[in-house]
């Protein structure tokens, strides 16, 4: 089946309001910011998708990608483990006015509910966060004299991620550091739309290199030429 979508406007046509959505990315590395900026311009022309929860690494940096979905008012709720970064006005500005929600996690212990959610895993144990505010109302349980937090899987409506090559029927390969969240959001959402650098045709990708299989990929665009985060944020740019 060819999953090949014609722009990214298509690509995140469906996305509605309140949708969960991962967006791969650590920091700019493997953050699809064309995806993104379509979903913004999406928000702007008809006002949806609003109130949506938006599970990433961080959360967003200068005026572009996911920081400026929260200022354009689209983001009821991140999910993350580093709100903080060295650029982070746009979410400080809505969370200091009590406009946006923060659900703060371990980043070990984010990227473990996301894979245990692809895998099918509904709950798992973990000795990080023991004793702090962030266990506060979870199970705990000892094992072998060691006290762990009882963490649930992190699913999502849609992810949105991004790769370096894709066939058309869905195999994702990523190019170095740019794999970070991606393959595990891949898997751990009901929908998933990918953004690729270089799209080819059935075996043209060598499937030792595979890194997301064809079956957690339910639509691509080829971006042949996409933009970097980092350099949108230096050059000041402000989408």
């Amino acid at each position: 089946m060819d999953k090949t979508l014609a722009s990214p406007n298509a690509a995140v046509a469906d996305i509605p309001d309140g949708a969960r959505l991962m967006i791969g990315g650590f920091g700019g590395s493997g953050a699809p910011i064309e995806l993104i900026h379509a979903l913004i311009d999406r928000f702007r022309e008809t006002g949806s998708p609003g109130n949506l929860t938006v599970i990433n690494n961080n959360a967003g940096n200068g005026a572009i990608g996911i920081a400026a979905m929260i200022k354009a008012g689209m983001v009821g709720k991140m999910v993350c483990s580093f709100p903080r970064s060295s650029n982070a006005e746009a979410f400080n500005e809505r969370y200091l006015a009590g406009e946006i929600e923060l659900e703060l996690i371990p980043q070990g212990t984010l990227a473990e509910r996301i894979r245990a959610a692809g895998a099918g895993i509904p709950a798992f144990y973990t000795p990080t966060s023991f004793g702090t505010e962030l266990a506060e109302g979870k199970p705990v349980e000892e094992f072998d004299g060691k006290m762990y937090v009882r963490e649930r899987w992190l699913k999502a409506d849609y992810a949105l991620v991004k790769a370096e090559t894709g066939d058309t029927v869905g195999n994702l390969t990523y190019r170095l550091a740019a794999r970070n969240f991606n393959p595990l959001m891949a898997m751990a959402a009901d929908r998933t739309v990918a953004q690729v650098s270089q799209l080819v045709p059935p075996g043209g990708v060598d499937p030792e290199t595979v890194v997301t299989p064809g079956i957690f990929v339910d639509g691509l665009v080829e971006v042949s030429e996409p933009q970097q985060e980092e350099v949108l944020v230096r050059a000041g740019v402000v989408y």
